[in-house]
């Protein structure tokens, strides 16, 4: 019996994770990605666990996410690779930045000068995916104020890198053409005597099957915890997190009575409903409705009628199959046979694993544990 909703984060599994992930680098440096609370797992706890377990470096997209890093005491390198300001902050906390545009490598270098030393960064270049990162027309320039800037000693140029459009898709040729184009950039960079330490463009989705893509570093967000963006689920990875509820009430309805708003649900026989308290605000998917099962005891039960904000109903049966008040809820978890997993819900709300862990909300409570079963 549980008395409230957590989001139970198996930081073991992440150790696992990790280190499978490191036996498929082939010597490249893992990059573990703790972007948005470390993927709702959180990212504190989430970047001791990866780093212990063997990763060399930790990513995040802003500043506020290394800082708040830096803050739980986390001393590994890290990347922000999509920042916009508290460049001097991040600078005197030793923070590696992203270069997106020669206009924000000026401005990282003016922190540099205010904050009184050397920034190291990583230059994003666009190889395909034409979101942001320096385009080919921009990087003489880059490479001339580089020039100027590293002989300043404003700057320490670190890495190059890129991100893939289609990485989900390991065999898809635009993911050669990509590595071509970083190459390419790399080979820019060597002609002008700029130096690069670290090249990397695989991720999560490249990770198991390109090792080719793998170069210096290998970025791992999702696989870390537990899935691929793969249509074929690894079962050498172990999904990290487990949402739960308590189930806070049952009670009977009759024949033809309607379920939650709208009543998109009509009963066709008398049964039992539980009540989840749990709903969109959440993170269940409100789209969802009527369209998941969560798992009590060693079965599953479907979800009936509309998700609200704060709780759903599920229908237990004409005999409400011996559940009762607080019997611990899984929405979703390891799989283990019966119980469902965020790819199950990703593909019941026609989205992708990602939006599913990262939008379980702050009103759900995280809860940190080890299993000894997990290796």
């Amino acid at each position: 019996m549980i008395t409230e909703a957590v989001a139970e984060v198996n930081l073991d599994a992440i150790a696992a994770n990790i280190r499978v992930l490191l036996e498929f680098s082939q010597g490249a440096e893992l990059m573990a990605v703790v972007k948005a609370d470390g993927y709702g797992h959180g990212a504190v706890e989430v970047a001791h666990a990866a780093v212990a377990a063997g990763a060399g470096s930790l990513g995040v997209a802003t500043i506020p996410e290394a800082l708040a890093l830096r803050a739980g005491g986390v001393t590994a390198p890290i990347l922000s690779w999509l920042s916009t300001s508290r460049y001097a902050e991040a600078i005197a906390q030793g923070v590696r930045l992203g270069v997106n545009s020669p206009q924000q490598l000026a401005a990282i270098a003016a922190a540099a000068r205010e904050a009184g030393r050397p920034v190291e960064i990583d230059v994003k270049v666009d190889t395909g995916l034409s979101r942001n990162g320096v385009t080919d027309a921009e990087l003489p320039e880059v490479l001339r104020d580089l020039g100027a800037l590293v002989a300043e000693g404003a700057v320490h140029v670190h890495g190059l890198f890129s991100h893939l459009s289609h990485a989900d898709v390991p065999d898809h040729p635009q993911n050669d053409a990509q590595l071509r184009r970083l190459l390419a950039a790399r080979a820019e960079f060597d002609r002008q005597g700029i130096a690069i330490e670290q090249l990397h463009l695989g991720n999560s989705g490249t990770a198991l099957t390109r090792p080719d893509l793998h170069l210096d570093a290998l970025r791992t967000g999702l696989a870390m915890y537990g899935y691929t963006p793969l249509d074929t689920p690894d079962a050498a990875l172990t999904p990290a997190m487990t949402l739960k509820a308590p189930l806070t009430r049952t009670r009977r309805v009759s024949t033809g009575d309607g379920v939650s708003y709208g009543h998109t649900w009509i009963a066709e026989r008398d049964t039992t409903l539980g009540l989840v308290p749990l709903g969109y605000a959440d993170g269940v998917p409100r789209i969802m409705s009527g369209k998941f099962d969560v798992a009590i005891g060693d079965r599953r039960f479907p979800s009936v009628g509309n998700v609200c904000m704060d709780q759903f109903v599920v229908d237990l049966g004409p005999d409400g199959a011996g559940v009762t008040d607080g019997d611990e809820v899984i929405l979703f978890g390891p799989a283990e046979g019966w119980r469902p997993n965020a790819r199950e819900w990703a593909a019941a709300a026609g989205t992708i694993p990602w939006e599913i862990l990262t939008s379980i909300g702050a009103r759900v409570p995280r809860s940190y544990v080890r299993h000894d079963s997990v290796s």
